[in-house]
């Protein structure tokens, strides 16, 4: 996943002769997950992709982490994170483990360049509008969206200057590939009826995309750190492309619920897959159809996971009251049983539907705290179940 696409000039059959119209032989390059063994991608370039004339080491700060210790749920205001830069070197470390960097971008600027080799980046688009360019084309993006990027991909973000709203994105990089889950998928690998969402709501890049350009830069991450690249010519000389493997887009207001008579388990919501996390997808629904149902969520402890819950839009009933608001951020950590705000109960019943949008991580090894969270932290949030401060 995704499905099979075919953009651009390619030639009759894979690894043949494909020449241009001066009899120019181009070059082509495979991108292939896990050996070869998984989905790939074959992209045809004007000039050698592998063509460096510099490499050099970037010096970066190294990543401020702190334990959450004392075993607290906190509360983050992201809308309080300082403005400007892109929406690569411009992100602001949130939250962090093994697996996964948790970061939000308020990005003005476009991004430079930029390779991500340790793996796939998923964004989700907050706010404002960018154009994603990539070695296979362009995606537009908007408030909702997310956004797919494989590991290696090149590519920047535009910023779309109309109205001038800041991009707010809430990226979340990971160690490894992100997925659909697999039980949405049939043996081969369709989305299968029942899914909450379908291949119709799947968003590939406009190409090919084809830049001229010589010189040019391109930073690359690794686990070693940073490193940028001079490139001969533009990496955006791809002139075609095809396979199952290329950024791809899919909007939060296209995932289709799933509810039932009684409140329905939070893997109902997931929308993407991880190593080691997984991302759910919360959007406006029918509340539970039952006369004596409770609809908001029962007070639940998370065994195995750190839960994080981005609130993206919409009445977060089950928190009112708690200072959750559009922008904000929960971290309810593995150890500490949590729930609806105390009177959101009695107030849900008999509601007929949420309005809520969020996207939900949960991350199956505990988080540490970026010292960006700590600035923007709500203090008092982890009283808010007793209906007092902490000094109360």
């Amino acid at each position: 996943m995704p499905y099979y696409r075919r953009v651009g000039d390619l030639p009759k059959k894979r690894h043949t002769a494909h020449r241009d119209s001066s009899s120019h032989l181009r070059a082509e390059e495979l991108m292939g997950l896990n050996g070869f063994s998984e989905e790939s991608a074959l992209l045809y370039h004007r000039f050698l992709p592998t063509a460096i004339v510099s490499a050099e080491a970037v010096e970066s700060e190294p990543h401020r982490l702190h334990a959450n210790h004392p075993l607290l749920p906190r509360h983050f205001r992201l809308h309080e994170c300082k403005q400007g830069g892109d929406a690569v070197t411009g992100r602001q470390l949130l939250l962090a483990n093994e697996d996964v960097l948790i970061s939000y971008a308020v990005a003005v600027e476009t991004s430079p360049l930029t390779r991500n080799a340790v793996g796939d980046e998923l964004a989700y688009v907050e706010s404002g509008r960018a154009t994603l360019e990539t070695v296979f084309g362009t995606i537009e993006v908007g408030a909702g969206d997310y956004v797919v990027i494989p590991t290696s991909t090149t590519h920047r973000f535009v910023v779309d200057p109309v109205g001038g709203e800041p991009l707010r994105v809430l990226f979340v990089e990971a160690v490894g590939h992100v997925n659909v889950p697999d039980r949405y998928l049939s043996s081969r690998g369709q989305l299968k009826e029942g899914a909450p969402f379908s291949e119709r709501d799947i968003r590939g890049p406009d190409g090919p995309f084809v830049v001229d350009g010589e010189d040019v830069e391109v930073l690359v991450r690794n686990r070693a750190g940073l490193t940028r690249y001079v490139y001969a010519h533009h990496p955006f000389d791809v002139v075609g492309w095809d396979g199952c493997l290329y950024p791809w887009a899919f909007s939060i207001h296209d995932f289709e619920p799933i509810v039932g008579r009684i409140h329905q388990p939070p893997p109902v919501h997931q929308t993407f897959a991880g190593p080691n996390f997984v991302i759910c997808s919360f959007v406006p629904r029918l509340f539970d159809f039952d006369p004596e149902a409770i609809p908001v969520p029962y007070n639940h402890a998370n065994v195995d996971s750190d839960e994080v819950l981005f609130y993206c839009g919409g009445n977060f009933m089950s928190r009112a009251g708690s200072g959750i608001g559009q922008g904000s951020v929960s971290l309810h950590p593995s150890g500490f049983v949590h729930g609806p705000q105390p009177g959101s109960v009695e107030a849900a019943m008999g509601k007929p539907s949420t309005e809520e949008l969020a996207v939900m991580i949960d991350t199956f090894r505990p988080l540490q705290l970026g010292q960006v969270a700590l600035d923007v932290e709500d203090d008092a949030y982890p009283w808010t179940w007793a209906r007092r401060s902490a000094q109360g």
